[in-house]
């Protein structure tokens, strides 16, 4: 079991003037986007993403306009300050909890094998630890659709699938994508925690509606490199592209130069897809030879197999 690596970066406010340049960051930040709170000690839930009806008149759509405007020294502090308070809030909330993380494309359709395998591993994990993902679309939200329904029956994540397969993509529509979700939500009034950690950087993808708690981010590579950190049971490996692959080797190094007693299972699903596809099985597993992190790689073929590799293994 991998503990928590620390945080090397710290901001706080300890004198006058860094309480000013706080001060004018903050009132930079509200006088372009309404809402924001550079100082928030808890994580978003997606209700306050989501607090219009029209996805482009929601603060999520607002604040990655926002993200995407030239901005001053005061907005770029007002960034870093919010990112550094869901650092905190993050890690307050990751308290005490187990975490596994599942990465995957983002291209995953509703409706699709890909889509339902992946909300099935989310759903076999939640049992246990809590699901942890990119909070976007895709793989991503299909694991926290089934993280967040895993105290309930096969039948209830089945009828939840059908629910939102009526709109495969949130392409061309976000509005229909989210109107699909809330009418799946419905099923899981009471759910298991499963955490989003998206990012702003990424905003023309829309965070899905499944994560109970949501941590997004301005800044994406501090985001990628949280992600990663907070998952300390392990990480499972969906079929995926460019990000995906990125996730597995940069997961890797961190096991890599882990003493034993902090290196976490990394478990790549789809033998084929990883062996010829994309055939990062091979490189992982060289890069793993002789090293601590050797015996807690894997690579399976289903979902199934993967979520067996975490049962029992938690706090």
């Amino acid at each position: 079991m991998r503990s928590t690596r620390s945080r090397s970066l710290v901001v706080e406010a300890r004198s006058d003037v860094d309480r000013q340049w706080q001060a004018g960051a903050g009132e930079a930040a509200s006088s372009h986007l309404s809402g924001v709170d550079i100082t928030r000690a808890v994580l978003y839930s997606t209700a306050e993403l989501y607090d219009r009806d029209a996805y482009a008149d929601t603060f999520d759509a607002r604040a990655y306009a926002w993200a995407r405007s030239s901005c001053g020294p005061a907005e770029a502090l007002a960034e870093v300050l919010h990112d550094q308070a869901i650092d905190t809030a993050l890690a307050a909330w990751v308290a005490e909890r187990s975490l596994v993380g599942v990465m995957g494309g983002h291209a995953a359709d509703r409706g699709t094998p890909t889509y339902a395998d992946a909300a099935r591993l989310g759903r076999l994990l939640g049992v246990q630890h809590v699901v942890a993902t990119g909070g976007g679309p895709g793989a991503m939200e299909a694991a926290n659709l089934g993280g967040r329904m895993a105290g309930l029956p096969e039948e209830a994540l089945a009828e939840a699938l059908d629910r939102v397969s009526v709109v495969p993509s949130f392409r061309p529509s976000i509005d229909g994508w989210v109107s699909s979700a809330r009418h799946a939500l419905e099923l899981s009034p009471e759910p298991t925690p499963s955490l989003g950690v998206p990012t702003w950087h990424y905003g023309h993808e829309p965070p899905n509606l499944f994560a109970t708690d949501v941590a997004k981010y301005f800044r994406n590579a501090l985001r990628e490199a949280i992600l990663l950190q907070v998952c300390d049971a392990g990480i499972v490996f969906l079929p995926g592209a460019g990000g995906t692959v990125q996730e597995v080797f940069q997961d890797a190094c961190e096991n890599y130069y882990a003493p034993e007693d902090e290196v976490a299972p990394m478990v790549l699903v789809g033998k084929t897809y990883w062996t010829q596809t994309l055939p990062a099985w091979p490189l992982l597993q060289a890069l793993a030879r002789g090293r601590a992190m050797e015996e807690h790689v894997h690579l399976v073929d289903t979902v199934e197999e993967a979520a067996e590799l975490f049962a029992g293994n938690h706090t």
